[in-house]
């Protein structure tokens, strides 16, 4: 079975299937998906949280949220290019909502942090260790294997699926009420937590299961393995453009910053990302440089940057149009990055390998996984607990501070664990510095 792009693409709507809401101007459905999540609490919170280094002091980095519109930017011009070559390679998908798929890259580039709690990698770690090692651990027997499979694995991807499609108390049923193709765009993972073998990444809570297996009955997403009643899928295609937007800023933009934040110096910088462009083109670049009278270093390093960024976007615009056929038929492997030419993709190799060295294990990055680390552990076991222990008097006090959009009095005990979690993800950086320094007596409320 081969996908088919006019199935594929569909703006139908999570929860309102069935209604034909009255329009007041021409906007796409595409273009109201990308409008409802920008003006959306849970976009706007991640401003205050982390991308990579501690939030900003003197020196300007990004955020989650600086992140994702820039992915949403590159996003865009993926996919509008991808559109222009496969409709002049396939002349069926003019004037089609195909032609629309660079403004549904770029909605579902908007989403696809929205899952991360606060301290990114370090609290997704901190809520799997919490279940797999700490205090939760006694839970097991409590919950089902399915819910337990899901909090031990815990994942940002998975948790974006839920916040944009989940029925939180006081919402309407669909969540954010997303099209179809928006919500599969976000899926890296398309399988639940029991088939996410050693790398522990899935793409669905059990919770929204159906929500899935209803995108993919109707767009036709391939199931390319059943284990029981779970399905793995293929990736729906644009997913891998999602995917080769985030690629290529988190890793080019993070070289920027550590240059701004002198782990690395102007020449490393320099060589890195000249190091993606033939000797001659570099020379070019210099030159350019040069004759624009640009003499600041950190305005060299955005020139370069931003070419390497067409450069990179023009080659994995290139792998998904090479690669349709094994895309649409569920056999393509690894990301657009993996296939592009050789010497870009082994530049961008040594990127992250310089990365993961220099920025990922540098000093204030370790120093905001630890304290974001010891920050998740503590609000998780203090709320936790109070869930388990509901009539006790402290826990009605801190039950109280929650949300009356999260469930966290339902009588089933799995949906007050869930409702934690919602609880503790959707908080920003400085939101869970204040409630842990409050739960633990060490700062008071200023009136």
């Amino acid at each position: 079975m081969t996908m088919n792009w006019q199935q594929l693409i569909s703006n139908k709507r999570l929860g309102q299937e069935h209604r034909h809401p009255i329009r007041h101007d021409d906007r796409t459905e595409f273009k109201r998906d990308y409008d409802r999540l920008i003006f959306s609490a849970p976009f706007r919170r991640m401003q205050n949280k982390t991308q990579v280094f501690p939030l900003p002091g003197s020196i300007f980095v990004h955020n989650r949220l600086t992140h994702s519109l820039e992915v949403a930017s590159v996003g865009m011009s993926l996919g509008n290019d991808v559109a222009q070559m496969l409709t002049h390679k396939h002349p069926e998908l003019k004037d089609t909502l195909f032609q629309e798929i660079g403004q549904i890259v770029a909605t579902a580039c908007l989403a696809h942090d929205m899952g991360n709690p606060p301290f990114g990698h370090s609290g997704e770690k901190a809520i799997q260790a919490f279940f797999k090692e700490g205090k939760g651990k006694a839970l097991k027997q409590h919950v089902s294997p399915a819910f337990w499979e899901d909090i031990t694995h815990f994942e940002g991807n998975a948790y974006a699926f839920r916040l944009l499609t989940h029925q939180f108390k006081g919402r309407r049923p669909g969540g954010f009420v997303m099209t179809y193709s928006t919500l599969a765009s976000i899926v890296k993972y398309p399988f639940p937590a029991s088939m996410a073998g050693s790398h522990g990444k899935f793409g669905y809570f059990q919770s929204e299961r159906e929500y899935y297996l209803r995108l993919c009955d109707e767009m036709g997403i391939k199931c390319i393995e059943e284990s029981g009643n779970q399905k793995r899928f293929a990736r729906y295609p644009l997913v891998y453009l999602v995917e080769a937007a985030d690629d290529i800023c988190y890793e080019i933009m993070d070289i920027e910053d550590s240059h701004k934040l002198k782990l690395l110096t102007y020449e490393e910088t320099k060589d890195l990302l000249l190091g993606f462009f033939e000797p001659e083109t570099q020379q070019k670049i210099l030159q350019r440089i040069e004759e624009e009278g640009v003499s600041d270093n950190n305005e060299k390093i955005v020139y370069m940057r931003a070419c390497v960024i067409g450069r990179l976007e023009h080659e994995c615009v290139q792998a998904f149009v090479e690669e349709e056929e094994a895309i649409l038929n569920g056999s393509f492997t690894g990301s657009l990055i993996e296939h592009i030419s050789p010497l870009q993709r082994d530049n961008y190799i040594r990127c992250t390998q310089i990365s993961k060295k220099k920025i990922y294990r540098s000093k204030p990055v370790l120093d905001v996984e630890l304290s974001g680390y010891k920050i998740m552990d503590t609000l998780l076991d203090q709320m936790v607990e109070a869930v388990c222990f509901p009539d006790r008097f402290y826990s009605k006090q801190l039950i109280g501070r929650v949300s009356n959009q999260y469930d966290i009095d339902n009588e089933d005990f799995e949906t007050r664990l869930m409702a934690v979690i919602d609880y503790i993800c959707g908080m920003t950086d400085v939101f869970a510095l204040d409630a842990y320094q409050k739960m633990l007596g060490i700062s008071l409320p200023i009136v």
